[in-house]
């Protein structure tokens, strides 16, 4: 088969990614989410914790590996400075546009929504409180002030690490074969090895980092620490993997292993909600948060690893339809939160339950995002970004 043709799995993993994704930020206004959401529903669906929990555990590293896996082709195709306005223009403008028009209208809503201070005019707020050029409110909690980049920290870590990629390639051209040096995949001795190392590093780091607890690195790089260590590890996994062809040539017994290991992971979560013992344990130095990081290592490379080998060997073809999705899935992930939020509004008045309005809202956001996605891809200026 061509590379291309040989890829058409990578592109069906990342559809069902994308839908994951929009499933779990419908479902943040839900259930016990842990950190802020555009929308507070009254009640709550106990259950989504563990959704959340095990979404959060490897959702987002597998997205860094896909995208390590592009990157170096990327470059080597381009080359240094083409490379970099790519990426300044497909990542960087859609940081620009939802941090100053987006966002702040979806905090906006929020604010008069779900905060006491009664009304304010907007372009009051976008100076006062969304920069933070007015005082800040005796009782304010949360973060101050509300300028944030959303679920937009992806892309703009994305923009950071091929920003990082490029000045070491130049630095060191040796570097342009990093990962290089045969092509047989890690077994599984080695597997092992490098998620107990990441089990380890993770709790040192969510000593002092718990989970959900937000930084601005540098002033303005939006940064999780307590998630760092495993999306970075994963990112350099996908570049020493396309180096390697590990996603062609993992053998499909190894890929069967670990998905077994993640499945067994995340059902022993679903199993403690339902019983109502709730393990959960956001970081410190304790026994539990131990415990935590090694489970949550374990659930991490054998769903990334055991998602990708399924993806390979059961779904590596496409369709008209298959391809039309795959095209928009950027497109939906900067987009998607702005439906769902409106989608939580619209039905904000009716008495369901939350479960119900998860599913309701689930289902809804995803054909819509992926349609307005595929019209806004076709805009004029759009189309090169998207």
């Amino acid at each position: 088969m061509s590379e291309r043709q040989t890829l058409f799995f990578i592109d069906n993993l990342r559809i069902a990614l994308i839908a994951l994704v929009v499933a779990h930020h419908a479902g943040q206004a839900y259930g016990p989410t842990g950190g802020f959401w555009y929308f507070e529903n009254p009640g709550r669906a106990s259950i989504l914790g563990a959704f959340f929990t095990v979404n959060r555990s490897f959702f987002m590293s597998l997205f860094f590996m896909i995208s390590g896996y592009f990157l170096p082709a990327s470059y080597d195709r381009k080359g240094a400075k083409d490379f970099l306005t790519d990426r300044l223009r497909r990542l960087g403008e859609p940081l620009l546009f939802f941090f100053f028009a987006v966002i702040p209208v979806m905090m906006y809503t929020y604010y008069l929504n779900f905060r006491h201070y009664g009304y304010l005019p907007f372009l009051r707020y976008y100076s006062q409180i969304y920069f933070g050029r007015g005082a800040r409110p005796l009782d304010w909690s949360g973060t101050w002030p509300d300028r944030n980049l959303g679920h937009l920290w992806f892309i703009e870590h994305l923009l950071v690490v091929a920003v990082c990629y490029t000045i070491f390639r130049l630095i060191h051209p040796r570097l342009a074969r990093i990962g290089s040096g045969g092509e047989r995949p890690p077994r599984n001795f080695e597997i092992l090895a490098f998620t107990l190392a990441l089990a380890v590093v993770t709790f040192v780091v969510r000593i002092w980092y718990p989970i959900d607890k937000w930084s601005a690195f540098l002033g303005f790089i939006q940064v999780a620490f307590a998630d760092v260590p495993r999306d970075l590890s994963f990112f350099i996994i996908g570049i020493i993997a396309y180096r390697r062809n590990w996603f062609i040539n993992m053998p499909k017994r190894t890929g069967k292993m670990w998905l077994l290991v993640g499945l067994t992971a995340a059902a022993c979560c679903y199993l403690l909600w339902l019983t109502g013992h709730k393990y959960f344990s956001g970081g410190g130095f304790n026994v539990p948060s131990l415990v935590y990081d090694f489970w949550e290592a374990f659930l991490c490379s054998g769903l990334c690893i055991g998602f990708l080998i399924l993806f390979r060997e059961n779904l590596n073809f496409q369709g008209t339809l298959a391809r039309n999705l795959a095209a928009s899935t950027y497109a939906v992930y900067v987009f998607h939160v702005p439906v769902v939020v409106f989608l939580q509004y619209a039905i904000s008045h009716t008495d369901m339950a939350a479960i119900i309005k998860f599913a309701i809202v689930t289902l809804a956001a995803i054909p819509i995002t992926f349609l307005i996605s595929s019209y806004i891809r076709r805009l004029p200026h759009v189309r090169r970004v998207l």
